[in-house]
């Protein structure tokens, strides 16, 4: 990928970042539920002021991990300094701002049902008429639904078969694949 004039260059997403009130509960989410995988040394600070100028905070301590599920990772936050504002777990997904990111599954139903069994907030039942299946087997669409996390924060699990507007980025037998 290269960049036309006038952009930045940007490539690619390389992570998102989610802060959280308990940063071993968010672990058991994101790595015991999930299924991603910690990558790096865990990072730990206070008032450095380095990070603070990054993060755009005054005196800030926090601590982070970072996981990688399929081709993306996400940097995990709990902020000790300044304290953070309560968030409301029913929060709409209608607000300004980041409202979700979405994990690709393998079988939507199944993923579903084990959220479930972990006590994790579904909105709906996945939208499985969403996926057709032709006399050979091959199967086309997607379905997919809003969860919440421990926190309140919004995923939404997909399983995605093709789409004219949302490109699998895993395939069984395949692996991680690049969207052309």
């Amino acid at each position: 990928m290269t960049s036309g004039a006038g952009n930045v260059g940007a490539v690619a997403i390389q992570h998102i970042g989610v802060s959280v009130p308990d940063l071993a509960k968010a672990r058991e989410f994101y790595i015991d539920l999930l299924g991603a995988v910690e990558v790096g040394t865990p990072l730990q600070w206070r008032a450095n002021p380095f990070i603070d100028a990054i993060v755009g905070l005054k005196d800030s301590a926090a601590r982070q991990f970072m996981c990688r599920l399929g081709n993306a990772f996400i940097e995990v936050f709990e902020y000790s300094s300044p304290q953070p504002a309560p968030q409301d777990p029913d929060q709409g997904v209608n607000r300004y701002g980041y409202t979700h990111f979405a994990v690709q599954v393998e079988d939507v139903q199944a993923c579903y049902e084990r959220l479930l069994a972990a006590g994790i907030r579904v909105h709906a039942p996945p939208s499985l008429p969403g996926i057709t299946v032709d006399a050979d087997g091959t199967k086309h669409g997607y379905a997919a639904t809003y969860c919440r996390d421990f926190f309140g924060n919004v995923f939404e699990i997909m399983e995605i078969y093709d789409h004219e507007q949302i490109h699998p980025v895993w395939r069984a037998g395949e692996g991680v694949i690049t969207p052309d």
